[in-house]
């Protein structure tokens, strides 16, 4: 079960975004309960302003402003949760895909692929097979007489 005092949601070692800078909204879920359905707020929405986030550095503010373009709507990121039937684990679930969206978002590019040449032996070898499948066709086809 979730812990009774968090002080935040940790991102990755070097980063922990404080709880004062995530917000939540509930509503009436469309998922599993029953009759519990039309009474309960079970659907979570986890709310966070990255653009005005204190927490983040120049340099990851601007790479997760650059990767979540999509998802951001005037720099605030919206994780809605209603898989679950109580309010508690909707809410560990969205806190564990904002973590994750976080964390994918900053991770460093990979380094660019350095261009390489194909050494003589490997030309070589890919023109021996091209001429030993050209015998093999040619030796296929019918006898011009």
């Amino acid at each position: 079960m979730p812990a009774a005092h968090r002080p935040g949601l940790r991102v990755s070692a070097a980063l922990t975004i404080p709880e004062s800078e995530l917000s939540w909204r509930f509503s009436r879920s469309s998922g599993p309960g029953g009759q519990g359905v039309n009474t309960a707020d079970s659907r979570v929405e986890l709310v966070w302003d990255a653009a005005n986030s204190a927490t983040l550095s120049t340099l990851q503010r601007e790479r997760l402003i650059e990767r979540l373009s999509g998802r951001l709507v005037d720099g605030v990121v919206t994780i809605a949760a209603s898989e679950h039937r109580a309010q508690l684990r909707n809410r560990d679930a969205a806190r564990e895909r904002l973590a994750a969206l976080l964390a994918d978002a900053l991770r460093p590019p990979a380094p660019p692929r350095r261009a390489t040449k194909a050494t003589r032996g490997a030309k070589e070898r890919r023109l021996t097979a091209k001429k030993q499948r050209t015998d093999v066709k040619r030796l296929r086809r019918p006898p011009t007489d």
